[in-house]
């Protein structure tokens, strides 16, 4: 009885795990085509200011470097857990149906 509850015990962690793993490839996803429609405004911003022919165009350096920190991500993973949470909470269901403010104060 005992290794059947450590077995279901170690399958929920390795779950838990898996869900967290798919979020931070998720929200990586996500910063990509963040960086990338960055990156191709830049570019176009470029093209046009070559194709006017208005003012010099310098030599920028061609490289766009971006940093992005694991610890920011796993702030943004937190928050959104305890989003998550709170819209599954009786108050969350509650406030979905319209009858409480966000501080659980009736209308």
């Amino acid at each position: 009885m005992e290794q059947e509850t450590n077995t279901t015990r170690k399958e929920s962690e390795e779950e838990k795990e898996m869900k967290d793993e798919e979020l931070k490839a998720q929200i990586n996803d996500i910063i990509e085509g963040e960086i990338q429609n960055g990156i191709n405004d830049y570019l176009e911003a470029q093209e046009s200011k070559e194709d006017s022919g208005v003012g010099f165009v310098s030599n920028e350096a061609k490289e766009l470097n971006v940093k992005v920190y694991k610890d920011q991500v796993d702030k943004l993973i937190k928050e959104y857990k305890q989003i998550k949470k709170y819209r599954k909470s009786n108050l969350g269901q509650v406030q979905k149906m319209g009858l409480v403010d966000k501080h659980g104060k009736p209308l």
